[in-house]
């Protein structure tokens, strides 16, 4: 989510790549930046899907600050999310070459057992939701639109992110 587009970390690079076994849905409840308790904003988490592809961006960060990056992270995402290593494809450039090479990753997922989870809905629930919803951290808003603005910049496809977005941009 506001990973992708404001790390609010220091970091020696960052990459574009994906996941591979994992969809991003709006099925996470924000009472803590996108909206407020008793009136939660809808974040996103990774689902398993087996079909699914899940475009983001990695940070390296250098070895003497990854406790305190990690505490600061840690922090932002306690909302419900748990830290879990998985294998992630990271975009390498060599001149005019591309490829991907598979590194070991820490991401943040929320599952359904965690007390913010919202699970599915339909896209035009899930939108006026976000359209209602604001929190310490801006209007929910502004989460999907940066969200889906940084995902075309990468040239990447995510269905459910672009087919909210749609909804919300049409209203």
């Amino acid at each position: 989510g506001s990973l992708v587009w404001r790390p609010d970390f220091a970091y020696l690079e960052s990459r574009e790549g994906y996941v591979r076994g994992w969809s991003r849905r709006f099925w996470q409840g924000s009472t803590d930046h996108r909206g407020v308790p008793g009136a939660p904003g809808r974040v996103v988490t990774l689902v398993a899907d087996t079909a699914g592809e899940c475009w983001g961006r990695a940070y390296f960060v250098a070895a003497e600050t990854e406790r305190a990056v990690f505490g600061l992270l840690d922090e932002r995402e306690r909302g419900g999310y748990a830290r879990r290593e998985i294998g992630l494809s990271l975009r390498e450039e060599i001149g005019e070459a591309v490829r991907f090479i598979g590194v070991r990753g820490i991401v943040y997922i929320a599952t359904a057992e965690n007390p913010n989870y919202l699970g599915p809905e339909a896209l035009d629930s899930i939108a006026a939701q976000v359209r209602s919803s604001r929190g310490p951290s801006g209007a929910n808003l502004e989460y999907v639109l940066k969200l889906k603005e940084e995902l075309l910049g990468m040239g990447a496809e995510d269905e459910h992110v672009f087919a909210l977005a749609e909804i919300l941009e049409a209203s």
